[in-house]
């Protein structure tokens, strides 16, 4: 076969390609978006506990409300936030408050996981001013803003659970000490676990290259810990002023990692769990993946990303969560269950769902709808 022949076959391929793409209309999105959170809501009480999975959630369900102005949608996390008395961790005395190592109890109120509570409070609160949905958050954020110490942040999660409450704390009060102490804390996290070759973050201290390899023996990041900090540096400048001293910083920040992971994205539009090495747990992950469309659409919609350059990431990543993670029930499939890591051996599969990684999609969806 000649040259002419192998080229000529290749752009037929091409056009057929571009016209089966799916255009996708903002009404399709918006149902789309109905029809997954429909069956989470119809399907999950609102009164569980304020930790970090369902408030995860609750970050996507909020964002699902200030697009649709559905009230259903919005009682919703206001049943959820009244179960939980407007907090997250209840113990009452600061002098017992902890942060320093993973824990669920009650007296872990500095710790990241029962902090991402607050950004839905404050949301609410911002619609109903109420100040009894913000009174927990000021005194345990106020608290940490003041403290001397910035160690709080020590694995690659806590940037999405705290950094918007942050800036959102910013926005609610006006004090800048916020937003200083974010920068602070994030300065500590980078310490211990950004990769300064690649501008990814390693979970946590356990896995930096090389104390800890994959088992082919490359740097192992992982994709839904990527993804918390991508989604979580666009909450933070979405709420951050440019006028803020060290807003050309997470400006940076936020457009390396981007390109670092636009870069790793396998051809069916999703991330394998261990970015680097799709070997060591092959096959589709939905919740890295739809932290890491919301994340990247954000950016391009705001001007902080180039078109010419993200569309195509984007748009096999909205195919993916649109063609192989959403089920037709309205079930979001393919989430990696509670972890750390990417498992060899773990097995995910459309019935593998979870409430942050509904969350995350609804996240992107939002933000697809605004980019079309």
């Amino acid at each position: 076969m000649n040259v002419k022949r192998i080229f000529g076959l290749l752009a037929c391929m091409l056009v057929v390609t571009v016209v089966s793409a799916k255009k996708w209309t903002a009404q399709e999105v918006k149902n789309v978006i109905y029809k997954v959170n429909g069956y989470w809501q119809a399907n999950n009480p609102a009164e569980v506990r304020s930790f970090w999975d369902n408030a995860a959630y609750h970050t996507g369900n909020m964002e699902v409300y200030k697009l649709l102005k559905d009230e259903q949608m919005l009682q919703y996390s206001v049943r959820w936030a009244e179960h939980n008395q407007w907090k997250g961790a209840t113990e009452a005395d600061p002098a017992k408050w902890k942060y320093k190592n993973y824990g669920e109890g009650q007296d872990y109120v500095l710790f990241g996981d029962w902090q991402i509570c607050f950004q839905t409070y404050i949301d609410l609160y911002q619609i109903q001013n109420d100040e009894i949905r913000v009174k927990r958050a000021k005194e345990v954020m106020g608290y940490e803003a003041d403290s001397e110490v910035s160690d709080y942040w020590w694995w690659a999660d806590a940037l999405y659970m705290v950094m918007p409450v942050m800036t959102k704390m910013y926005r609610l009060t006006g004090d800048k000490k916020y937003l200083d102490k974010l920068y602070q804390n994030l300065l500590y996290c980078d310490s211990i676990m950004l990769d300064k070759e690649t501008g990814l973050y390693f979970r946590d201290g356990k896995y930096v290259y090389p104390k800890h390899k994959t088992d082919a023996g490359k740097k192992d990041f992982w994709a839904r810990g990527d993804g918390w900090v991508l989604a979580g540096l666009a909450k933070v400048l979405q709420d951050m002023p440019e006028t803020y001293v060290r807003q050309p910083w997470f400006v940076e920040k936020y457009t390396r990692l981007a390109r670092a992971v636009a870069r790793l994205q396998q051809p069916g539009g999703y991330w394998t769990r261990s970015m680097m090495d799709a070997q060591q747990a092959p096959g589709p992950e939905t919740s890295g993946t739809a932290f890491f469309c919301y994340g990247l659409l954000w950016g391009v919609n705001h001007g902080y990303l180039q078109h010419k350059e993200f569309d195509p990431v984007i748009a096999k990543a909205w195919k993916y969560l649109t063609e192989t993670a959403l089920q037709k029930d309205g079930k979001v499939g393919y989430v990696q269950p509670i972890g750390e890591r990417a498992i060899p051996g773990q097995q995910v599969d459309a019935n593998s769902q979870a409430n942050f990684g509904v969350g995350a999609f609804l996240l992107a969806a939002c933000e697809y709808y605004n980019f079309l």
